[in-house]
């Protein structure tokens, strides 16, 4: 059993001090807890929001600043930290990248997103992923990474379940009016792969959009085992690893799959 965090904060578009101070603040808070959180999980572009005007100015030059700072907290406090992702600028490219560091403050993974969302056109701003990933945390954990969008789509989420993870990291900046959307997506993610879904979405007012929180922590069976409001928060539960196996013992669909029928068979 390990002992899981979600900070639901606040991040005001365009002002990476700003959201550096805020966020690490509450992960502070967070490590206050009994029993301390042995994983903590952020939300999606915490230091710049959706700043995409200004996006090339303000994004973290190869990702330095986040990466050390993240780093430096991890190894302070003995905790593993799905870092939500940020706005990383490599050559003249930005990407919307997780980071995912171990106790001892070393990074073990990394994950850009793969779905850019052009209702908030993304696209024109940011570079998209091309690679899916998976990363073993302690105890056995694999986790899997998405982030926001890619939630809509079941093959990676399928994909990453095939290859190992047994739950899926979703860092967000999900908006009202789609909680409906939020809440069933992540609760289907949960029941069709048999595996937790943990997602950490963001609160507050952005320009003319509203963003609603209810970060959520589902198990393998589809319960929302700890659900946020829409107010800044720190959401906990805890993780079995072995709750997975158990549930894909009993219903056995990764067994029952006929993968050769899927694809070009209509």
């Amino acid at each position: 059993m390990m002992n899981i965090s979600l900070i639901q904060s606040y991040i005001d578009a365009g002002n990476p001090a700003g959201n550096d101070k805020r966020l690490f603040e509450w992960m502070e808070k967070a490590m206050k807890a009994d029993p301390k959180p042995d994983i903590l999980v952020l939300p999606e572009m915490w230091n710049t929001g959706y700043a995409l005007d200004q996006i090339q100015e303000i994004a973290d030059q190869d990702g330095l600043k986040t990466k050390a700072a993240l780093s430096s907290f991890a190894r302070k406090h003995s905790v593993q930290i799905i870092g939500g992702s940020v706005a990383e600028k490599i050559g003249d490219r930005v990407y919307n990248t997780m980071y995912v560091f171990n106790r001892e403050g070393k990074q073990i993974a990394s994950y850009s997103k793969i779905h850019l969302f052009r209702l908030m056109e993304e696209e024109k701003h940011l570079h998209a992923g091309n690679k899916a990933v998976t990363f073993e945390l302690e105890e056995g954990l694999i986790g899997g990474a998405l982030i926001c969008y890619d939630i809509r789509f079941p093959e990676l989420s399928r994909l990453l379940a095939l290859a190992g993870a047994k739950v899926l990291f979703v860092p967000a900046e999900w908006p009202h009016p789609r909680l409906n959307h939020w809440r069933t997506l992540l609760i289907a993610r949960a029941i069709e792969n048999q595996m937790y879904v943990v997602a950490c979405n963001r609160v507050g007012i952005s320009g003319d959009t509203s963003f609603f929180g209810h970060s959520m922590i589902v198990d393998p069976w589809g319960e929302v085992i700890a659900e946020g409001g829409e107010e800044e928060a720190i959401i906990t539960g805890k993780l079995d690893a072995s709750l997975t196996d158990s549930v894909r013992e009993r219903i056995p669909v990764f067994e029952d799959r006929r993968p050769n029928l899927y694809i070009n068979n209509l």
